[in-house]
Parts: structure tokens; C-alpha cells; sequence
């Protein structure tokens, strides 16, 4: 009897740490705080339909959140609502472009970034017209330098359209001179 009593002991003390780090089922959207839901909110319509990874990965902004700067708030909320507008098809078409972005090099992320930046400084109605131009195929800038190497992507934050052109400095219309 003490012998059975002292394996089930062991048996416990062994499988109830690897019992309490089993990860739980996300919460659904009734089951989070107040808190929580108001820093959710622009999920809420599809919070249900997340898979459980992507649950606690917002989760875990939701705990940051109360700490960030009020700016950070803010651009957090922004981000979030852009996300929400995203189809399914635009979501994955933004993973793909930040695993891209996440393995080039740091002199190509930079020159991305300083891209985005002067896409970013452009007025309003000039990102419009690049936003709603079509595209004719790739502009010399973007282009890559050797075959083997993917051209540049913008990077994933909430911007033009998808199927608009790369961020760049708007191209002047040719002149009658130059024809």
C-alpha cells in the first residue's frame, strides 16, 4: 500500500507541472474583461474566428497596452482597425510581405523604410493618385538587382491599396521635350 501511495505521489509531482504548462484555450470574446474588449474592440466582429495563436498574440498587446505611451495608444488602436478592415486574402498577403521584409537585409529594409517615409510625407491627394493609378509593371527603382533576388516590398502598415505601386517619389509626367 505505502508503495502504490509513493508512486502515485511521484506520478502527481511529475505530470502536474507538465499539466499546468499545457496551454489553454484562448477566451472567447464574452469570456474577456472590460478592459480587454475595449482595447479589442475594432476585433470584436471576428474575435471568435481567430485561431488561438493570433488570440494571444492580441491578448498580449491588450496587457501592454495600459503601460504604453499615449501615442503609442493611438497608433496601436490605428493599426488595429486597418487590421480589421483587411480581408482575410489582404491579412495573409501582409504575413507573407512581413516574412519577406523580416529576411532581407538591413541596408534593403532601410532603403524600404525611407521609402515608406517618403510615401508617408507625400500630400494626401498625391498618395491617392499613386494609390489608384494602375500598374503598368514595375518602376525602374524597385526593380531587382539580380534574378535571384525578390524586389522590394513596402512594408505592412496601413498605406495604399494592395495592386498599387511600390512607395516611391511620384514620377513626373514625361514633358514634350523629352518625347
Amino acid at each position: 500500500m505505502a508503495k502504490a501511495l509513493l508512486a502515485l505521489a511521484l506520478w502527481l509531482c511529475l505530470s502536474l507541472p507538465v499539466l499546468a504548462a499545457a496551454p489553454k484555450k484562448p477566451p472567447n470574446w464574452v469570456e474577456l474583461s472590460t478592459e480587454q474588449q475595449q482595447v479589442l474592440a475594432p476585433l470584436a466582429s471576428d474575435w471568435d474566428k481567430l485561431e488561438p495563436e493570433r488570440k494571444r498574440k492580441w491578448l498580449g498587446i491588450a496587457k501592454r497596452y495600459p503601460k504604453m505611451k499615449p501615442d503609442a495608444q493611438a497608433r496601436v488602436q490605428r493599426r488595429m482597425q486597418a487590421w480589421a478592415k483587411l480581408t482575410p486574402k489582404e491579412r495573409q498577403a501582409a504575413r507573407e510581405n512581413y516574412k519577406r521584409m523580416e529576411k532581407l537585409p538591413p541596408e534593403k529594409k532601410q532603403g524600404l523604410t525611407q521609402q515608406w517615409e517618403e510615401y508617408n510625407r507625400l500630400p494626401e491627394q498625391e498618395r491617392r493618385k499613386l494609390g489608384s493609378a494602375p500598374r503598368k509593371g514595375p518602376i525602374a527603382s524597385a526593380a531587382p538587382k539580380s534574378p535571384a533576388e525578390p524586389a522590394p516590398v513596402p512594408a505592412v502598415a496601413p498605406g495604399p491599396p494592395e495592386g498599387s505601386p511600390p512607395v516611391t517619389a511620384p514620377i513626373p509626367a514625361p514633358t514634350s521635350a523629352s518625347q
